[in-house]
C-alpha cells in the first residue's frame, strides 16, 4: 500500500534533518521510503511502501519525540479533501471568545476555568455553556464588537488554508460551539463558505444571560459534517476536520482526516494527526499541496 508521510516544521532544517531518522525508523517497521519530495519551507513529503499506516505513525512519532516536527501518516490516495469543517475558538482564531467577553464582564477567571474543563471533556458542554453565558447577563451588546475588534485574530495560516482549499473546489465550513456574532465575521475574514454556531439572546441593549436552544455542541458538530458531506454528494472520507477541544472529537473521528490543533490530550490521543508546532498551512501540506499552490492574497 502506498502511504503518504508528511513532515512539517516551523524550522526548515529540523524537517530536513528528520528525514534520515524517519527512514531508519520505518525500515525497522518493514516499510520502504521512496525519494523525499520537498513541498515548501519546512515541509517534506515521503512516499512510503508499507502495510500498516497506524504502525508507521507510531514509529514516526517515536523517532520524532522531542523535536518540533509535526507528522501526518495516511493513505496516499484521496489526500486532497473536498470538505473542510473547522472549529473556531483556539483553532482558526487564537482565543476563546466567551472568555474574552467574560473579561469585559469582570468574570474571566471563573469562565475560563469552566471553558478549560469543558474543552478537556470533564464537563457536559451544553451545561457548561449555559453556566458561562449566564455570567454575561447585563453585558452591553456593544461589547461584542469591541471584543471582536480588540481580541479576535486569525491564527497564522488560517486564511491561506481556507482560501487555498476553496480555490481548489473544496467547501469550507466554520462550525463552532461559540457564537454567530463572531463566526460570521471570522468566516468572512478567512474565506469560509458557511458558518454555524450558537446565538446569544439579547434583552434590550444587553445580553440576557441565555443562549438559544438547541445548543450546538459535540453531536451537532458531527451532524454538520455529515450533512455537509451529504449535500456535496461525497463520502465522509473526503472531509478534513480540525479542532482542539472535546466537543470537536466526534467530527474529528468521523472525517477522513481528523486533525488536532494545539489540542487537549483527549483530542490529540484520538486524532489522525496533530499540529503542535507548525501553523495551519500544515493541513495543506498534509494534503500534498506545495507552497507554490498556496493562495495567499
Amino acid at each position: 500500500m502506498q502511504i503518504a508521510l508528511t513532515l512539517v516544521s516551523p524550522d526548515a532544517e529540523a524537517a530536513a534533518a528528520a528525514v534520515p531518522a524517519i527512514t531508519a525508523a520505518l525500515a525497522g517497521a518493514r516499510a520502504r521510503v521512496k525519494e523525499p519530495r520537498p513541498l515548501g519551507p519546512g515541509a517534506v513529503d515521503l512516499l512510503v511502501e508499507g502495510e500498516d499506516a497506524r504502525a508507521l505513525r507510531r514509529a514516526a512519532e517515536a523517532a520524532l519525540a522531542g523535536q518540533a516536527v509535526d507528522v501526518c501518516v495516511q493513505p496516499w490516495a484521496g489526500r486532497r479533501k473536498r470538505l473542510l469543517v473547522a472549529d473556531m475558538d483556539s483553532t482558526i482564531i487564537g482565543c476563546e471568545c466567551i472568555d474574552e467577553l467574560a473579561d469585559f464582564a469582570g468574570v474571566k477567571a471563573q469562565v475560563s476555568a469552566i471553558t478549560e474543563r469543558a474543552m478537556r471533556g470533564e464537563l457536559d458542554f451544553e451545561g457548561a455553556l449555559r453556566e458561562r453565558v449566564a455570567m454575561l447577563k447585563g453585558l452591553p451588546i456593544t461589547v461584542l464588537q469591541q471584543a471582536y475588534d480588540e481580541r479576535v485574530r486569525l491564527n497564522p495560516g488560517a486564511r491561506t488554508l481556507v482560501r487555498t482549499m476553496a480555490a481548489n473546489g473544496a467547501r469550507c465550513v466554520l462550525v463552532s460551539g461559540g457564537f454567530t456574532y463572531f463566526t460570521s465575521r471570522v468566516a468572512e475574514a478567512a474565506g469560509f463558505h458557511h458558518n454555524r454556531a450558537n446565538r446569544l439572546v439579547e434583552e434590550g441593549r444587553s445580553l440576557s444571560g441565555l443562549v438559544e436552544e438547541p445548543i450546538l455542541g459535540r453531536e451537532a458538530k458531527l451532524a454538520a459534517l455529515v450533512q455537509e458531506a451529504a449535500d456535496l454528494g461525497i463520502a465522509q472520507s473526503d472531509a478534513l476536520a480540525i479542532g482542539d477541544g472535546a466537543n470537536d472529537l466526534a467530527m474529528i473521528e468521523a472525517a477522513g482526516l481528523g486533525v488536532a490543533y494545539r489540542a487537549k490530550p483527549i483530542v490529540a490521543a484520538e486524532a489522525d494527526a496533530k499540529v503542535d508546532h507548525a501553523d495551519l498551512t500544515a493541513l495543506l501540506y498534509f494534503q500534498g499541496y506545495t507552497a507554490a499552490e498556496f493562495v495567499t492574497d
